[in-house]
């Protein structure tokens, strides 16, 4: 089958390829990809940013969500029956959604939501999954709390701003002009033009502030926060709490050291900070499912490029030029 391969780590490592069909083992279930979205952590897996913390070895296949049909199930799949229409964000060491067809663990998966194409739900699982679990599980968020989201336009921080108005947050972004009128649409009840106004100058007294840009930005929003506030960081660096998430105890103090920078200076804040890498979950997909169906939640989508432009979809994602989600498709992705 035809797949996009990580052959060597570095910003030239992917490259197109045939290779075999995978194995479907008892509790998978075999998708034919229809559409896949680009995301920076498709960069940084291909980059080898997290090589000594996910050991993937190559070659293997890149991405990290998609919607699909079901075309086998494992023996033990009770709950999808081929022909199903699902979307999923694989868990990590078991991606590779830039392929025609995947296998991805039954938990991994939920059916689509009705309402969206294959091009818009493959669109949402890990921007969806990350900010739910930020700010449902990490944050906790509670109606009537101020949340900070950085770069509002794009395609985690739109689905953020969403989120948190569906959880009754007041909710504050950071956008360029031109995308002022777009985060307010989608909820956002301040927006912050970055290119005229500095956040730091205007914002105080937040309960949470979720990061997606790096560390300069990270530590300015620790001065936003009320006292016992949260930032959390999807770009990192990495807290100790990442080593269990990834079973690694004995990384503990390599993360203690990466992160102590962020940490000690949240500490004299008096406030906290933590790093979110966002876990794959089914029932969870399921309850965001839901929420597109209804209207709560929509996707964003920048544009769309055939399977056999993923590379070139890579590229326009890294110039930094996508204002929402950038998709990949195969077939009839409507």
């Amino acid at each position: 089958m035809k797949a996009f391969t990580v052959t060597r780590y570095g910003p030239t490592g992917l490259e197109a390829a045939e290779i075999s069909a995978p194995d479907v083992g008892p509790h998978d279930v075999l998708v034919d990809v229809r559409a896949a979205s680009i995301n920076p952590l498709d960069k940084m897996v291909r980059n080898g940013e997290f090589k000594q913390l996910l050991r993937y070895k190559p070659p293997f296949v890149l991405g990290h969500d998609l919607a699909g049909v079901v075309t086998r199930v494992g023996a033990d799949v009770a709950n999808f029956t081929i022909g199903d229409e699902v979307y999923s964000r694989p868990r990590d060491l078991r991606i590779g959604a830039f392929a025609e067809t995947i296998a991805i663990d039954a938990d991994d998966v939920a059916l689509k939501p009705t309402s969206l194409s294959f091009e818009e739900a493959a669109a949402v699982p890990l921007v969806a999954l990350a900010a739910w679990q930020a700010l449902v599980d990490v944050a906790g968020v509670q109606a009537g709390q101020k949340v900070l989201v950085h770069a509002g336009a794009g395609g985690l921080g739109s689905t953020v701003i969403q989120v948190a108005r569906h959880l009754g947050a007041h909710v504050a972004t950071t956008a360029h002009t031109k995308d002022i009128d777009k985060v307010r649409a989608l909820g956002a009840d301040e927006a912050i033009d970055y290119t005229t106004t500095d956040f730091a100058d205007v914002l105080s007294g937040y309960d949470v502030v979720l990061d997606s840009l790096g560390l300069s930005s990270l530590e300015k929003s620790l001065t936003v926060l009320k006292p016992g506030g949260l930032a959390i960081s999807v770009v990192g660096p990495p807290d100790l709490a990442f080593a269990t998430q990834l079973g690694q105890p004995l990384l503990k103090p390599v993360l203690a050291f990466m992160s102590h920078k962020v940490r000690s200076r949240a500490k004299k804040l008096g406030v906290r900070y933590s790093f979110l890498f966002m876990r794959a979950s089914g029932p969870q997909l399921k309850t965001l499912a839901r929420l597109y169906d209804d209207g709560t939640l929509r996707p964003v989508l920048d544009r769309s490029f055939p399977f056999a432009d993923t590379i070139e979809a890579m590229a326009f994602v890294e110039q930094g030029q996508a204002n929402g989600k950038v998709v990949v498709t195969r077939g009839n992705a409507a």
